[in-house]
């Protein structure tokens, strides 16, 4: 079963380069995925009975584009798969180049679709959290979880490995940049850890490619939480298509890794 939500991009979401914040769209991703949970029946109040939640392990991103503001943008997501702990939801992103059209109001969905381009698609992977043990549980055998599997598989490829890499020695081709920040209450969610979109931001507060506003991928992988008052530190490493980073905690951990590609064709 798929389901699709609506968003006008506020001014408040976009950057210097006048597009929407990679920041900001992977927010709206979570943010949907939680409509549709609560939808489906699996959302955090389902858990929160439980003393569960939901955390998300791993996000990929394609976008052909990034909105601008006033644009309105459409999310269409749906269930993957729901097993082996792990529940993968799938999305694909449009552009709705009909809303502001004159009579848009009288035009049915099939009108609608014809007027969508499609600029992105995403895969997350979420898994449920005991609240007390802090630990990743299974509950996919209830059968709330299975009735609204749509078992669409999305046409997206799997992330390249993203390899750990050494902050002190770079290599010829590559730049190093590091940062510390300090994990504080506006970073801290109602999961008490830092929230997922904040890894990202400190990400990019350290360094953006300036072709982010052209064809990308991003992939970003969440492996270890992050309390409130904790160090984190952001390297960056960065190469002329590609910019890999990782974030570690004080004790040397990495507790995250991202990567963000070009996708933009080479010009003959």
């Amino acid at each position: 079963m798929k389901l699709r939500y609506r968003w006008e991009v506020l001014y408040q979401e976009i950057d210097a380069d006048k597009r929407m914040r990679l920041v900001a769209l992977e927010n709206h991703l979570l943010i949907v995925a939680g409509k549709a949970a609560d939808e489906y029946g699996f959302g955090q109040q389902y858990l929160f009975k439980q003393g569960l939640t939901w955390i998300i392990t791993n996000c990929s991103i394609e976008m052909q584009e990034l909105p601008q503001a006033n644009d309105i943008i459409v999310f269409e997501t749906w269930v993957e798969s729901n097993a082996h702990m792990l529940s993968v939801r799938d999305f694909r992103i449009y552009k709705d180049t009909g809303y502001w059209d004159p009579g848009w109001e009288e035009l049915d969905e099939k009108e609608m679709e014809a007027k969508r381009i499609l600029i992105g698609k995403a895969k997350t992977t979420w898994a449920v959290l005991d609240l007390t043990k802090r630990e990743i549980v299974n509950v996919f055998d209830q059968p709330v979880f299975q009735d609204v599997v749509d078992g669409e598989v999305l046409d997206m490829p799997r992330p390249s490995r993203m390899i750990p890499f050494n902050t002190t020695t770079p290599d010829a081709q590559s730049t190093i940049h590091t940062q510390q920040s300090t994990i504080l209450y506006s970073s801290v969610d109602y999961n008490n850890h830092c929230n997922s979109c904040k890894y990202p931001e400190f990400m990019l507060n350290v360094y953006k490619p300036d072709w982010l506003s052209k064809p990308f991928r991003f992939d970003i992988r969440y492996v270890h939480e992050m309390k409130l008052g904790q160090t984190i530190e952001t390297a960056v490493k960065v190469e002329e298509k590609k910019v890999c980073y990782q974030q570690k905690d004080e004790t040397g951990r990495i507790v995250c890794s991202a990567q963000i590609e070009s996708l933009e064709k080479d010009e003959c």
